[in-house]
């Protein structure tokens, strides 16, 4: 492992991710709001930390409230959004490099998401608004016939799930 990535882990105090990578939690609001998506309460906001490491992927999933992905520092990170109903793919890079640096993209709520770093690490931050909560949270995994018909449209995306 690099030696910044495992300087991160340590110093950050990130915790391995169920999507993969390492995560921890850094801002809950305590003011609660009703998700338009779902008509229960959630708290307003949520933000974490999120780093992954080279050989390490944030499996294909969805979160049901939008989700802005920023980034902090590393090697580019690519991430892919897909629309629900499979029928477009859009790769992200987000990176601090060159002239035109892309430091933030926001995923939709309810597009399916996933990422890998382009070099050794990449760290990140993410944040939901109405806030993340595992009930509002999928892997692509969990549905069978939701994969088929992406690995026949989008047969590259395998090692995602």
């Amino acid at each position: 492992m690099n030696n910044r990535a495992s300087t991160l882990i340590d110093t950050l105090e990130l915790s391995p991710h169920p999507e993969g990578g390492y995560f921890k939690e850094m801002y809950r609001s305590a003011t609660d709001v009703l998700s338009p998506c779902n008509g229960t309460t959630r708290n307003a906001v949520t933000d974490i930390y999120f780093l992954l490491i080279s050989g390490q992927i944030s499996r294909l999933h969805r979160v049901l409230h939008d989700e802005i992905w920023h980034f902090y520092e590393g090697d580019p990170l690519e991430l892919i959004e897909i629309q629900p109903d499979l029928a477009e793919i859009k790769k992200i890079v987000l990176h601090g490099n060159s002239n035109m640096p892309k430091y933030k993209h926001c995923v939709r709520g309810g597009n399916w998401q996933a990422a890998s770093t382009r070099g050794e690490y990449s760290l990140v931050g993410c944040t939901v608004a109405p806030g993340f909560d595992f009930a509002d949270f999928s892997f692509m995994a969990e549905d069978d016939a939701l994969q088929a018909i992406l690995l026949r449209k989008f047969p590259e995306l395998k090692a995602f799930l």
